[in-house]
């Protein structure tokens, strides 16, 4: 059984976000399920039951259950809308091929989609995967859940032990507890909480829709990261830790403030603010204004026979 259900605004969504395309007329939702969708116009609600499945434009949702909330549209000047009966519960399944009726002409938008059991959300290029997923349509926010958080993009991969949250419109993640980004080139940068701002990869041209409109079908780009809370980045060499930190990933460089440490096998360096260069592992301390960095190097200590050459320097910033 298949619906097909209007969602309240244009999209100005980027790749999962479930906004539809770009342009005036909202982009319908098609939602299909094996056990039966059911429509309780009391609680104004549409429910897919088994291998549910929701899609619309290039994002595709697929749970074990989906809730759509949904509201009726106000009717035009001069117009009115066909009664619906008060209490009742209308119910579709592939069996009876029953009809869903004003849900999918157009009468009604969602003001929420719920993803229930066994989430997974994906485009051609961006995936995320969760055990609940609420979309809120309004604000253009995901918000998922539960256990074994992902979110990966063709660079990057996201993980989080409490939530990861997702603005389309800002093109901004947030992952909440034991954060952590891996980068295609196995670096990473872990934290209590990490925020991460994405671009599209592919930019508008000359008076086309500007970057923050792109269609959801655009794949995105990291373009910074700022991590709260015990914050360590790994390089194939060094490992530095701070209280807070700012990567940005056009340039490799990631910045640690706080109280900075930088290990490089058996030697280490202390102060209060780091620079880590992801892309060649070389790692620079520098002490704060009225400060010394402090170090413990061991003479003749060599890295592991598969990494580089030690490349951790200190200096004091004036």
């Amino acid at each position: 059984m298949a619906i097909s259900l209007t969602a309240p605004f244009p999209a100005r969504a980027q790749s999962l976000g479930f906004g539809g395309g770009n342009g005036a007329t909202p982009v319908p939702i098609n939602i299909t399920a094996s056990n039966g969708i059911a429509w309780n116009q009391t609680a104004r609600t549409v429910t897919a039951i088994g291998d549910a499945k929701a899609v619309r434009g290039a994002v595709t949702v697929t749970a074990t259950r989906l809730v759509a909330h949904y509201q009726p549209k106000s009717a035009a000047p001069g117009t009115s809308q066909a009664a619906k009966p008060a209490h009742s519960v209308a119910s579709a399944t592939p069996a009876d091929g029953g009809d869903l009726g004003g849900l999918d002409s157009g009468s009604s938008q969602i003001t929420q989609l719920d993803a229930i059991g066994h989430v997974h959300i994906f485009t051609t290029t961006d995936q995320a995967f969760g055990d609940l997923a609420v979309f809120h349509m309004a604000r253009h926010e995901l918000v998922l859940t539960g256990a074994h958080l992902k979110l990966t993009t063709p660079t990057d991969v996201v993980t989080a032990r409490d939530a990861i949250q997702y603005w389309s419109q800002q093109r901004k993640a947030v992952a909440i507890g034991d954060a952590l980004i891996v980068t295609t080139s196995q670096r990473s940068i872990a934290a209590d909480k990490l925020t991460g701002y994405f671009v599209a990869t592919v930019p508008p041209a000359s008076g086309a829709t500007p970057a923050s409109d792109a269609p959801d079908d655009q794949a995105s780009k990291l373009r910074k990261v700022v991590a709260v809370g015990h914050v360590v980045v790994r390089t194939a060499t060094d490992i530095a830790t701070g209280d807070r930190g700012v990567y940005r990933p056009a340039t490799g460089i990631a910045i640690l403030t706080g109280d900075v440490h930088i290990t490089h096998g058996p030697n280490e360096l202390a102060g209060q603010r780091g620079q880590v260069n992801m892309k060649t592992g070389i790692a620079t301390l520098m002490a704060a204004p009225g400060h010394r960095v402090e170090g413990l190097v061991l003479p003749n200590s060599a890295p592991h026979p598969a990494a580089k050459p030690p490349q951790s320097q200190a200096k004091s910033v004036p």
